[in-house]
């Protein structure tokens, strides 16, 4: 947060005469664990490419996996992070290499659907709009989601969930998965904050909120959109579809929220989560009891799950609230 980065490069003549905003798509890895969906993701991407356009791949901190990457990925740029250990460190090495009108970033275990790459160049011809957002379809391991598995909870594995909108909408922030920010974006904001967002295997996240939150305070003519006929296709594995890795991921969930709300203020880092306890949450428990009342069991276990990812959410907005309490009394 608070690096420099390079201003937009002038597109070639061909672009800047149609209006065609330049794209650099990011994809950051850390694990050889994803090296085939690596591999996808790129694939996914490379077609969907024009003229100024690039894919950059960012290696965090894994320097066996950097020279994999460099000999097999031949024309696609390989950097190794130059940043702290972390998905942001990574993001923003990525930011920091090019020179694109637009930044977009794609997980490593995510594909891009045919046509991504244009919804997202589209939706930056509005001069307001800073950050773009698109959707994120899970594709389950063992091809459905847990019974008991409540589709208001797919932000536990990174995915557009029941009741974000169904059309291109203003937003608070984007899923990180699939998002694109203008370059003057970072600019103007800085980067991601190294303090915020995963780091290996650690469910953390929130630093996508935290970098809109910014934007949105120091661009105040500032858009933040959601596209939701821009799709990927994120993988959850089997490992990501269990009630444990559910209940953990909610808890900090909640922790990554009590940070925001430090970094961004309470007000602006909890309005999204506010409908969402007002609205959604509410009218899908009484669904799901509504479908046990119909003899549908998967109903009843699905509201179960909310009531335990709420409070699992709620206890670690605590305890980061708590820990940050006590670190301030210690000095």
């Amino acid at each position: 947060m608070g690096k420099p980065y390079p201003a937009p490069a002038r597109p070639d003549a061909h672009l800047a005469e149609i209006g065609r905003p330049s794209i650099c798509v990011v994809i950051c890895a850390y694990t050889p664990d994803r090296w085939t969906e690596l591999l996808a993701a790129c694939d996914s991407v490379l077609p969907q490419l024009r003229p100024g356009d690039d894919l950059v791949v960012v290696i965090d901190h894994n320097p066996p996996l950097y020279l994999r990457a460099k000999a097999a990925l031949g024309d696609v740029r390989v950097l190794e992070s130059d940043g702290v250990p972390g998905l942001s460190g990574a993001r923003n090495t990525g930011v920091a290499a090019g020179g694109s009108d637009i930044v977009a970033f794609l997980d490593d275990d995510a594909e891009a659907r045919t046509g991504w790459v244009e919804k997202l160049r589209q939706a930056f011809t509005d001069g307001a709009v800073r950050v773009v957002g698109t959707a994120v379809h899970p594709r389950w391991e063992g091809s459905r989601a847990p019974r008991w598995f409540p589709a208001e909870f797919n932000w536990v594995v990174g995915c557009s969930y029941r009741g974000l909108p169904v059309q291109r909408s203003e937003v608070r922030n984007p899923i990180g998965a699939s998002m694109a920010v203008r370059r003057e974006a970072f600019a103007v904001a800085g980067g991601f904050a190294t303090s915020m967002g995963r780091v290996g295997t650690l469910p953390t996240g929130c630093e996508e909120t935290e970098f809109c939150i910014r934007v949105a305070a120091r661009i105040p003519s500032a858009t933040i959109v959601y596209e939701p006929s821009g799709m990927v296709d994120h993988l959850v594995p089997s490992q990501r579809q269990t009630i444990r890795y559910f209940l953990r991921r909610c808890y900090h969930e909640g922790r990554s929220k009590a940070a925001v709300a430090r970094l961004g203020g309470t007000r602006s880092a909890l309005s999204s989560e506010r409908r969402y306890l007002r609205s959604t949450l509410p009218r899908a428990f009484a669904l799901g009891v509504l479908d046990g009342v119909r003899g549908d069991v998967s109903g009843p276990l699905r509201s179960s799950a909310m009531v335990a990812g709420l409070s699992a959410t709620v206890a670690g907005f605590v305890a980061g609230r708590i820990s940050r309490t006590r670190r301030l009394a210690d000095g």
